[in-house]
Formats: C-alpha cells, structure tokens, sequence
C-alpha cells in the first residue's frame, strides 16, 4: 500500500521513523523531503522561518497542493497525531484539511493516536478514522 504521512511539521523526526517503519513493513510512502531533512536535525533556518511565518512557508513550498496530490497518488494516509499545544492526540487545521482530501477521494485513513478532545472532533469522527492505537500491524 502507499501511505501519505501526515501531521504537524513538529512530528518530522517521529515521521522519518514511521516511514522507516512503513518500509519494513512492505509498504510504499510519501513524505515530503523537507520533513525528512527536519526530522534529520536539518533545515534549521526553515523551523525558525515556520515559527514566525508557518502560512508563508507553506505558500512559498505549495505544501498544501504537495499534500493533496500525494494523497491523491496514494492509498492511505497516515496520521501522526501525537500530544502539542497541551492537546492529546492533536490533529491542527492542515492535518484535518488532509483528513478531508484523503476522504473525499476514497483513501483509507490511519490514525496512530485516538481521536483528539477538539472542536473539530465530530468532523475527524466522520471521516470515519482507522484508530491503530500504535500499532502498524492494523494497515491493511
């Protein structure tokens, strides 16, 4: 299966890790290059960049666009959706603009954590959600 690995750009270490593991399990991912470099401890000036202006730095890389047309490529996605921000299990506004590209294209969707206590939380629910609470061996 190929998996789009998604969640916040805070998550880049834990992404490159998941993604090893994904390949282990036999499975094709995408994952932008930039999370790949962070999640490397590269690409320092682009995080101090995100701090001040994150919506500028997704403009000027088309991130947006980039996820949908890998989602769209892909077969699932995977969310990454660990604590930030003191939420549980967050999911921000990109990951549940992902959420809904995955789901209006017939996508499996993955979510490592459960479902985040949000205001949004009845619009991840309808998505109907994969909950694999950590474990990689529900992706099928």
């Amino acid at each position: 299966m190929k998996i789009t690995i998604v969640g916040s750009s805070v998550f880049a270490k834990q992404m490159v890790e998941y993604r090893d593991k994904l390949i282990t399990l036999g499975h094709k991912n995408n994952l932008h290059e930039h999370y790949v470099a962070q999640g490397m401890g590269e690409m320092k000036d682009m995080i101090e960049w995100m701090k001040k202006e994150h919506a500028n730095v997704k403009i000027e890389n088309d991130y947006i666009k980039y996820h949908y047309n890998e989602i769209v490529e892909g077969d699932a996605i995977l969310v990454l959706n660990y604590d930030k921000n003191g939420i549980k299990n967050y999911i921000g506004g990109n990951t549940l603009m992902e959420l809904g590209f995955a789901h209006v294209h017939d996508k499996k969707i993955f979510l490592l954590n459960p479902i985040p206590e949000m205001p949004y939380s009845e619009e991840i629910k309808a998505v109907q959600p994969v909950i694999l609470n950590g474990d990689l061996s529900k992706i099928i």
